[in-house]
């Protein structure tokens, strides 16, 4: 029975994959993330309160435990209960559920509507489509300053939204629906301005800890594609940048892959940015070898893949060797 269940865990985490590769998050569907998302917006207005100040500190915990609990209630009653009717409606259940954990394909959707918007209606269009996928103002953004906007954000969310996802679903779409809870707790209240600064810490600092190891395993990976994809992408150069400019972040995670992408690309990347109007002083990611390009967009979105692909096979392979220890070798 153990033996059946590790074969359609494996066999759905590579089905999972394969389903997000072809269909992406229609936004007509019921997602897990949007009701996290609901979630966390309603706790935000019953416990967030301005005069409280460091006080806000106790129930943005209370807030991240709340989350946190109740993904991990609803994902295991849902998972359990559909192996316990059929053990192949579990398989589905599970399937599915690690097809909306992963978003490889909404990422590439998402960015290439910037990359759509400046080539078919200028500026002004590429600003309004980048300003969905990014935190900071975007009313006063350059077109290079749109381009690099929409590779950042490839950059970055190859680690939050396909790698990490992708490591934490091998313990089950459980373990990964959590990440998820996390990573949408930091997007939403995680932020260091004066509304959130004590209320989003607690959420800031647990995606901190999550995302440590996985930001690292994806630069790797990114520098790895760039290696194999050659041609305009230098493998050596994002290796170079990585080591050199994969801490000029506030987030110790954050630059790690926006460092190997400015590398892999030879672009410049980050840089002073405003956010709800205040100007935040960031060092650059990268050396500027060429001026970015519009192109650019499509090319992180190449080396995105490519690294989801390497990160899926050598997931799969490692569950395949322990499958076939435990197995072989009688330890279950």
């Amino acid at each position: 029975m153990i033996g059946t269940i590790l074969e359609l865990h494996i066999t759905a985490f590579f089905l999972g994959y394969l389903l997000d590769l072809l269909f992406g998050d229609p936004h007509w569907m019921i997602h897990p993330v949007r009701i996290i998302g609901q979630l966390i917006s309603l706790l935000e207005k019953a416990f967030l309160k301005k005069e409280r100040g460091k006080k806000d500190f106790g129930f943005g915990v209370l807030t991240v435990i709340i989350v946190l609990l109740s993904t991990f209630l609803v994902s295991a009653f849902i998972l359990i209960l559909g192996y316990k009717i059929n053990i192949y409606l579990g398989f589905a259940i599970e399937s599915f559920m690690t097809y909306q954990i992963l978003a490889t394909k909404s990422l590439r959707v998402e960015s290439m509507k910037v990359y759509k918007a400046l080539r078919k209606s200028g500026l002004e269009s590429g600003r309004k489509a980048v300003s969905m996928i990014v935190g900071r103002d975007t009313e006063n953004l350059s077109e290079d300053q749109v381009i690099k906007a929409a590779v950042e954000t490839v950059a970055e969310n190859t680690s939050d939204g396909v790698i990490a996802p992708m490591l934490f679903l091998i313990g089950g779409p459980v373990a990964g629906l959590l990440y998820k809870a996390v990573n949408t707790m930091d997007s939403m209240i995680g932020y260091k301005n004066d509304k959130y600064f004590y209320f989003g810490k607690a959420a800031a600092k647990l995606d901190d800890f999550v995302n440590f190891i996985p930001a690292r395993i994806s630069s790797i990976l990114m520098i790895v594609s760039a290696f194999l994809m050659g041609g305009k992408f230098s493998g050596k150069r994002a290796f170079k940048i990585f080591k050199r400019d994969r801490f000029n972040h506030s987030s110790p995670n954050s630059a790690q892959t926006e460092a190997a992408c400015a590398g892999a690309l030879g672009v410049k990347l980050a840089g002073d940015a405003y956010y709800f109007g205040k100007l935040v002083q960031k060092p650059y990611i990268g050396d500027e070898t060429r001026d970015i390009d519009i192109e650019d967009i499509k090319d992180a979105n190449r080396l995105m893949y490519l690294t989801s692909v390497i990160c899926e096979l050598l997931c799969v392979s490692l569950m395949l060797l322990v499958y076939f220890l435990l197995f072989n070798f009688h330890v279950i």
